[in-house]
């Protein structure tokens, strides 16, 4: 369901190119990018805070995308994953980052590009990881740098993602 914000009456942006699942919300002020994918039960709520959201980026069944009023947005860069039942709130994700299933990343974090949070993890407010780390724990830390194989899952991951959502565009249409 697409909405508008309640407060400004400011409609989403959804690229032409970009899939949307019938059952996922999409509210206020949201910016999909190009190619990217918005799957069963999300709930993106852009209502007090804008969301950005760049090209061939996934957000996986029942992840929730909020924000701050007027203090913390968010930002998903480009190339970025979003596992299966993420709470994100108010943090900036980097290009090209995979965040695990179940994992939540609080107001003011920024996770930088080519990162891996495990599933699970707790990023707690004001968390910096600088890019190519591997984020783990609760609280969360920095364990160390992503090798190569690692990097290639992050890569991997988010062309799956466009391909399945061209599948299901093919198929379905757009979604919303």
């Amino acid at each position: 369901m697409i909405r508008p914000c309640p407060f400004t009456h400011t409609e989403p942006s959804i690229d032409e190119t970009a899939y949307v699942d019938v059952s996922a919300h999409v509210i206020g002020r949201v910016r999909i990018g190009a190619r990217s994918s918005i799957w069963p039960g999300v709930v993106v709520r852009g209502d007090v805070h804008t969301i950005e959201i760049g090209d061939d980026t996934n957000v996986q069944d029942l992840s929730c995308l909020h924000v701050l009023k007027d203090r913390f947005s968010l930002t998903l860069g480009s190339r970025v994953s979003v596992g299966h039942g993420v709470m994100l709130h108010g943090c900036t994700i980097g290009d090209g980052s995979l965040i695990g299933m179940r994992a939540t990343i609080m107001d003011d974090a920024r996770i930088g590009a080519n990162c891996l949070v495990a599933a699970g993890a707790l990023v707690t407010p004001g968390f910096e990881a600088p890019p190519g780390s591997l984020v783990m724990g609760s609280p969360a830390k920095v364990k160390r740098e992503l090798d190569a194989s690692e990097l290639e899952l992050l890569d991997r991951t988010w062309r799956n993602y466009v391909d399945y959502s061209r599948a299901y565009i093919a198929k379905f249409g757009r979604g919303f």
